[in-house]
């Protein structure tokens, strides 16, 4: 490559960085702009006069002091991008996300860490509160766990934050599968820092972090309402596991039907106060009931891989004569306190305790609050 050229790609480079910068435009804005002035690079060469002139109004975008300090800001992001493996998808760019291409508020950058096919994959958005319940994360585990196993290239994407969005990304991992964690801060820090060794190990077994902010950019509340539009918008479906009747999974839901993608919500009791934001999408019409892998593969028409050997693979490991009949017991009742399940299938209590901790060692059955047990 000639040295004019390297300069020709740096120059293009820092005018796109520069351009995606521009306070309050998005991908339909942008495309306007651009149809009219050419290129990037004209916008930020030519006067301001020219600029009024060619776009029919004033704005304080033109103004020749805010465009030569984005370019300063732009050329330092790159700067900065390089040193630290950080891709830069551009709105036009062919590896942009192309689900999230097609929404009109997309951002014009998205800043990535890590490399995964995303553009030729299922991007299933998993979302729900930060109070996860054992139910939730259950849920969440074995659900992940099934679509890996039934569906081909499989990408889970979340926000990586406490609760169901942690709980989704290492269940992907879990089960092989690449996990996308949609950031809504610069990627120069991890928030929660609790979670920085997920979000490495993300990378690490083929997945990413996205963010629509410059690597410095600080965490403002805002920000985490804005990261939804992108959760929702990448994906194919999203997923409510567990919401208040209030919160930020509620405004995914929302913001995903608008984009016309499907979206699913684990149904819950009435009484339980993480239930009341899925029963409500579900009774509104918002969302499809979800109670496992096969509603969302049967609901977005995915081919299922076939079951080894024509065998469907059992949802529950090896279990003794009298663990199925727990097992089965709890299926049918949903779930019953431990001097229930003694009474009603016979088993003493001395046998059924060490039983039931063997159970949920196994991961088949949930001990919750009240010494309550449920299938996982």
């Amino acid at each position: 490559m000639t040295p004019l050229r390297r300069n020709m790609d740096f120059m293009e480079r820092r005018y796109r960085l520069a351009f995606s910068m521009l306070r309050g435009v998005n991908p339909v804005t942008g495309a306007a702009i651009l149809q009219r002035l050419h290129s990037e690079a004209d916008f930020f060469t030519a006067p301001a006069v020219q600029l009024q002139t060619v776009m029919g109004t004033k704005s304080p975008l033109f103004e020749r002091e805010y465009r030569d300090k984005l370019l300063a800001d732009a050329e330092a992001e790159s700067v900065y991008n390089d040193a630290h493996n950080i891709r830069e998808l551009y709105f036009t760019d062919d590896d942009y996300p192309q689900l999230l291409q097609q929404c009109s508020d997309a951002p014009l950058m998205l800043y990535g860490l890590g490399d995964c096919d995303f553009n030729n994959s299922h991007l299933v958005s998993i979302v729900g509160t930060r109070h996860a319940t054992p139910y939730g994360v259950g849920f969440v585990n074995t659900l992940v766990a099934d679509l890996a196993a039934k569906v081909g290239n499989v990408i889970i994407v979340s926000g990586l934050a406490y609760g169901i969005d942690i709980a989704a990304h290492r269940a992907a991992m879990s089960n092989g599968l690449p996990t996308i964690g949609v950031v809504a801060h610069g990627l120069s820090t991890i928030y929660p820092s609790s979670h920085r060794n997920d979000a490495a190990a993300m990378i690490k077994s083929g997945g990413m972090l996205f963010s629509e902010y410059v690597h410095d950019a600080a965490i403002h509340k805002g920000n985490f309402l804005a990261r939804n539009r992108i959760v929702a918008g990448i994906a194919e479906c999203v997923i409510v596991v567990e919401s208040a009747s209030k919160g930020g999974a509620l405004t995914t839901a929302r913001i995903a039907a608008e984009y016309s993608r499907d979206v699913f919500a684990l149904p819950g009791r009435t009484s339980d106060l993480y239930s009341r934001g899925c029963n409500s999408l579900i009774a509104r019409n918002v969302a499809h009931l979800v109670t496992d892998a096969g509603d969302v593969i049967d609901a977005m028409g995915w081919e299922s891989k076939a079951a080894d050997d024509g065998i469907q693979k059992s949802l529950f490991p090896d279990l003794s004569a009298d663990e199925s009949r727990i097992v089965d017991y709890l299926r049918e009742k949903g779930d019953a306190r431990l001097n229930n399940i003694s009474i009603d299938t016979g088993i003493v209590m001395s046998r059924l305790m060490p039983m039931m901790v063997n159970l949920e060692f196994k991961g088949v059955v949930i001990t919750f609050p009240g010494g309550s047990y449920r299938l996982a």
